[in-house]
């Protein structure tokens, strides 16, 4: 089981802004929001299904260029304003057999339970997958703890 804690605050700093407007200037697609993480030295941009495939670009085009003007990794990523959605959107090639979300002494936890012989799919080298959903899913509904089961 990985569990990452963590509370984070829901602002936008003027440097998720700036990544903000760079995206949609390059790309022509709308983003929802953008996130930062510098500790892996990442930047996720949250856009809709429709316009996934401008996001990326030909070949990744987009998300290369991103990359290198940036000088950080992007990850694209679909949005959903439905928890269950976005959770299952943060696990792409996951098979997610049920999403709980239990709120208990003012600290939300979301739980995510993948078929067995996925989870360490989901999780990911070094956490990074759950680390990922965690950093996301606490800035859109103030997720403080992200369990795959």
């Amino acid at each position: 089981m990985q569990v990452m804690e963590n509370s984070s605050s829901d602002r936008i700093d003027l440097e998720e802004l700036r990544y903000l407007s760079l995206f949609q200037d390059l790309t022509g697609a709308m983003a929802y929001r953008c996130i930062s993480d510098n500790e892996s030295n990442r930047v996720f941009y949250l856009v809709s299904k429709n316009d996934l495939g401008k996001a990326i670009g030909k070949d990744g085009k987009n998300v290369k260029s991103l990359s290198k003007i940036l000088n950080k990794n992007i990850e694209i990523v679909e949005y959903s304003d439905k928890i269950e959605q976005m959770a299952k959107n943060l696990f792409p090639g996951i098979t997610i057999l049920k999403v709980d979300l239990i709120d208990k002494d003012n600290t939300k936890a979301l739980y995510i339970k993948v078929k067995d012989d996925e989870k360490g799919k989901a999780i990911g080298k070094e956490g990074k997958n759950v680390k990922r959903a965690k950093i996301i899913l606490s800035k859109l509904y103030n997720i403080e703890k992200v369990v795959i089961k």
